[in-house]
């Protein structure tokens, strides 16, 4: 996508929630009467916690299965791959896999540093507070920003169940997460649109004419642009293909055109209604964007505009 980060709303949100409630949990130990106890020993809750990141971090979806609870891991199990490798961008809130490096600070806590091709993370583990079979352990990705992960001991060893007071419902948060990412395909095909139709205006200013079709737009060879190959789009959007939508282009019949020299339309329909998009869109040469549930099928000009102020 165009936006790195930009599928991670859902996570944000749940992290500053988490963060909201990291007091709420300190005192929920306070008043059970929790010992603030260095847990950062192999095998204890900070050091899982450590080894969960690390595996998130990698992508390596098999090894962080292994620090959920049952019911979570069987449900992250039956994840289609892409989800599941989602969960663990958003575990990290980073795009790419990368290299985890491990070290310890002044103070004895964990240091995971998630170096990727584009962008290096920093993860701070401090010290677990832990009450009988249940730990808080407070987690840093930025200077102001502190969360407390929830740990539980399994017969096999800790495992990760909360984000603060936020259990790890991996379930509904896929189902949010899923939401999210057909939002998130929705606005890339309006933006592509938008490209498209300035493309469109472009074209016809240098050649006097609209395009046959959208290919004519795509990149241009080394000898230079023509109307063939004007290099105003990618091979993506030169193909009619936005994310999880496809976009059909047509010039409006020739007595409009007469009336309307960049007379066109643009109808963008998802690939798989309900999965890659809900809304399909329209955009002419007005410049309004229309829309709306079509259950798969294309926008008209008859359809009510679409508000794009919040995107």
């Amino acid at each position: 996508m165009r936006r790195i980060g930009c599928i991670f709303a859902m996570s944000v949100m749940v992290w500053a929630l988490a963060a909201g409630q990291a007091s709420g949990s300190t005192a929920l130990h306070q008043a059970r009467g929790g010992d603030a106890l260095s847990e950062t020993l192999p095998n204890g809750p900070a050091d899982t916690l450590a080894s969960a990141f690390s595996a998130a971090c990698k992508h390596d979806v098999s090894a962080f299965t292994d620090f959920l609870t049952t019911s979570s891991s069987a449900a992250y199990r039956g994840l289609p791959p892409n989800q599941q490798i989602g969960l663990l961008k958003r575990f990290v809130q980073l795009e790419d896999p990368g290299q985890p490096l491990r070290s310890t600070d002044a103070s004895g806590g964990i240091v995971l540093r998630c170096e990727t091709p584009r962008i290096t993370a920093e993860i701070r583990l401090g010290t677990a507070r832990i009450d009988e079979n249940v730990a808080f352990v407070p987690v840093s990705l930025t200077k102001d920003r502190k969360v407390d992960f929830g740990m539980v001991r399994a017969s096999s060893g800790w495992k990760v169940f909360s984000l603060g007071l936020v259990v790890l419902d991996i379930p509904q948060l896929t189902a949010e997460w899923t939401r999210q990412a057909m939002e998130d395909r929705e606005n890339e095909a309006i933006t592509a649109m938008r490209d498209i139709a300035r493309a469109l205006d472009t074209y016809r200013k240098a050649f006097e004419k609209l395009p046959d079709a959208l290919s004519q737009l795509g990149p241009a060879p080394k000898n230079g642009i023509s109307p063939d190959t004007a290099g105003l789009l990618d091979s993506q959007l030169a193909q009619g293909q936005a994310g999880g939508y496809s976009i059909r282009y047509r010039i409006l019949p020739s007595d409009d055109e007469e009336r309307h020299s960049s007379g066109f339309e643009l109808a963008a329909t998802p690939k798989e209604y309900g999965k890659s998009g809900v809304r399909s869109f329209f955009l002419d040469y007005t410049g309004t964007l229309r829309g709306g549930d079509k259950q798969g099928a294309p926008a008209t000009a008859g359809d009510p505009p679409v508000d794009t102020t919040s995107q």
